[in-house]
């Protein structure tokens, strides 16, 4: 594990601005968060929790209705709202114009986690991947219907776009099955990754030891994390962190790679504090806020 100090942090980490004393909630950005279904109410939640934590002046929780009650309980800095939903606990295609609407007015969109793989689901993470504005990222089932579209469907996307997939996604998306042994070769799905980033000009996050951040034309190896943040719930907080910075106008890749960064030195935080077996997603959200103070704090010359 590295030190958990502030004096190693890389001197070319992309930083977010110091605040000025005269700004409001609304200078750093609306993020909506569209995801959930029965049984899911906690990734979305997630997601949101950590673009709060990670500086998102606003942060709007777009879920089914059957489960917005349930969403609205985790925190109450998040706004949350419910939209028609199938009898099953997923967004019903009735959904779709309205949750177009709220994305539309976000500064960034998070979707996909804990949002099901029905096909009015699948329809409405298509749509939103061709023709929202607004930067997004695209994580858990939403890639799972993003899978199936060719390469000249995917590379047609109204706004930039960030995708963090663990190893068994990328190799959905690149039309292999999850369990291809090729998945244990990192370094064959790394060039993978880096030949789909480019030709879709988009950015991957490609999850797991040393997280690869890549857009085409650069690319960096995350040196933060740890084994104890192989547990459900800790992709919903980076794709929350990612959102956040986004909304904060940084560029896809910059906001990928730092969010990277400081989800990894809070989960090493949370593993120094509790130990690699017991940490859960919650305990590293609870310390993106010292992963932040490292992040930010001066750095020598």
């Amino acid at each position: 594990m590295p030190p958990l100090g502030a004096d190693d942090v890389p001197a070319d980490l992309p930083r977010i601005a110091p605040r000025e004393r005269t700004t409001s909630k609304r200078d750093y950005g609306r993020v909506v968060v569209i995801g959930g279904s029965a049984g899911m109410a906690g990734a979305p939640a997630l997601a949101a929790m950590a673009a709060l934590k990670s500086g998102a002046g606003l942060v709007e929780l777009a879920v089914p209705e059957r489960v917005v009650t349930i969403a609205a309980g985790f925190d109450p800095c998040v706004m949350t709202r419910g939209f028609e939903a199938e009898p099953n606990g997923t967004f019903a295609a009735a959904a779709g114009p309205s949750l177009r609407t709220r994305a539309g007015a976000a500064d960034a969109v998070a979707i996909g986690p804990g949002i099901g793989r029905t096909s009015a689901v699948t329809a409405l993470v298509r749509e939103l991947w061709r023709d929202l504005d607004q930067p997004a990222a695209f994580d858990a089932d939403a890639l799972f219907a993003l899978a199936a579209l060719d390469a000249a469907r995917l590379a047609s996307h109204a706004g930039p776009r960030i995708l963090t997939p663990h190893a068994g996604e990328m190799l959905r998306l690149l039309g292999a099955d999850p369990a291809d042994a090729r998945g244990r070769d990192r370094a064959w799905l790394e060039a993978r990754a880096a030949d789909m980033a480019r030709a879709l000009d988009v950015v991957i996050v490609l999850k797991g030891p040393g997280t690869l951040v890549v857009d085409g034309s650069q690319l960096a190896h995350n040196e933060t994390g740890n084994p104890g943040m192989a547990t459900g719930g800790t992709g919903d907080v980076l794709t929350g962190v990612i959102a956040a910075l986004l909304a904060q106008g940084l560029a896809p890749f910059d906001a990928a790679r730092l969010a990277a960064w400081v989800h990894g030195r809070a989960g090493d935080i949370a593993a120094h504090d509790l130990g690699e077996v017991s940490m859960t997603a919650r305990d590293l959200l609870d310390r993106l806020s010292r992963g932040w103070l490292d992040a930010t704090a001066p750095r020598s010359s």
